[in-house]
């Protein structure tokens, strides 16, 4: 029976993570878990209902009236919230933020710990988040830190929502992304931080071609 492969893929908000993660596992036909997007599924849920998403305790008494789920058209990622498609509407800068504060919560992420464990158990994947290879995932046969300095991973973000068509001011995105780091690497659970036998891969001097054979080389080094 062929061996199951997992890749954890972990870093700060901006880094291109699933960008990269995307691409990596379309070459390589793996499946691609995106755990950010069902932190921002809870989020969202969080700030539809006008519930402040630093509250642990209001949050986690909505957890058991949704459902999260994630399905795969084509091989691309859906996230549904109560059976709602809301994978465009988790890419705004108010679900990233609420993303961050609801991913502090324990509740919050033990409801969706199961669900990441049983996907990488039946699927060959490449997962990426915040604590893939040092908690969800921590016997995932590669596991990578992709990084680059605040500004770049700033500039990326800022160009991505004014191509969507988003009113965004640049410092605002800095202010976020560098919030968005403080908050990630200082909580108490499950804090961002590179796991001990991770391969750091900065992408500060790379563009997105060579990111993404990068990030390939080392997963093909790792799977020999």
């Amino acid at each position: 029976m062929k061996e199951i492969i997992n890749v954890a893929i972990d870093g700060p908000a901006g880094a291109g993570k699933s960008t990269v993660a995307r691409a990596a596992a379309k070459t390589l036909g793996y499946i691609y878990v995106d755990t950010g997007a069902l932190y921002r599924a809870v989020g969202l849920n969080a700030l539809r209902n006008g519930i402040a998403t630093d509250d642990a305790e209001a949050v986690g008494a909505t957890l058991g009236s949704i459902t999260v789920e994630l399905k795969f058209e084509n091989g691309e990622q859906q996230v549904l919230l109560n059976g709602e498609n809301v994978s465009s509407e988790i890419r705004t800068p108010d679900a990233s933020m609420a993303a961050s504060n609801v991913s502090a919560i324990p509740a919050v992420r033990a409801f969706l710990f199961d669900l990441q464990r049983d996907i990488a158990a039946k699927n060959d994947c490449i997962m990426d988040g915040r604590d893939i290879g040092t908690v969800v995932l921590p016997d995932a046969q590669v596991k990578i830190f992709l990084t680059a300095s605040p500004e770049i991973r700033a500039r990326r973000r800022y160009d991505e929502l004014i191509e969507k068509g988003q009113q965004v001011e640049f410092k605002d995105v800095l202010d976020d992304l560098i919030k968005r780091d403080y908050n990630d690497s200082h909580r108490e659970v499950a804090p961002l931080r590179p796991a001990e036998d991770g391969v750091i891969v900065d992408t500060s001097g790379l563009n997105l071609e060579e990111s993404i054979n990068k990030v390939i080389e080392v997963i093909e080094e790792k799977t020999k």
